[in-house]
């Protein structure tokens, strides 16, 4: 884990927890936010941004989703149960409706897809509770709806592929080489 802000400096700055396993993005990152004001402690596992949580509750924290360790929305959970008040995003290079439905449950307030840069997560960061997103650009394809589908209901059935093949009709081969595939755009 690295601290970079001081802890004398403290006093009114908001502090940011950045976890993720791609150093040189967590550290441009970190630069980044602390050019915005913040004050940053990074972590690269999520047993080093547990022991940042239990540390102590930062004001704001940016999570990757999949980390060499485990899993990201861990530290989310961390930060749940000890009732921060923190503002939490959750950043994906893998991401699907049924997972970003899962952040948001666990307390996150936003799920962005990788590449996100630093000017989109503060933005996240800052958003009034209140704000409704804008309708988006380019849609989902309605393969790529299907697939985020199938994706559900393989999270509910944690991951049993011959249970999520008979809840939706579908052969267990079939299943297996849709879920093989990258997802449709």
């Amino acid at each position: 884990m690295t601290e970079t802000a001081d802890p004398a400096d403290l006093t009114n700055t908001p502090t940011l927890l950045l976890v993720d396993d791609d150093r040189p993005f967590l550290q441009r990152l970190g630069r980044a936010m602390e050019g915005r004001g913040f004050a940053v402690t990074m972590a690269e596992t999520v047993a080093d941004g547990m022991a940042a949580v239990r540390a102590a509750e930062p004001d704001y924290a940016v999570v990757d989703m999949r980390l060499e360790d485990g899993n990201g929305l861990d530290v989310v959970e961390a930060l749940q149960a000890r009732q921060a008040q923190t503002r939490v995003i959750v950043l994906t290079g893998y991401g699907n409706i049924a997972t970003a439905v899962t952040a948001v449950k666990l307390g996150a307030i936003d799920y962005l897809a990788k590449p996100a840069d630093a000017d989109d997560i503060l933005n996240a960061l800052m958003q009034s509770p209140d704000d409704k997103a804008a309708p988006p650009e380019n849609p989902m394809s309605a393969d790529r709806v299907r697939w985020e589908h199938i994706q559900r209901v393989y999270e509910l059935c944690d991951r049993n592929v011959s249970e999520t093949a008979r809840r939706l009709n579908m052969h267990r081969r079939t299943l297996q080489r849709i879920l093989a595939k990258r997802a449709p755009r």
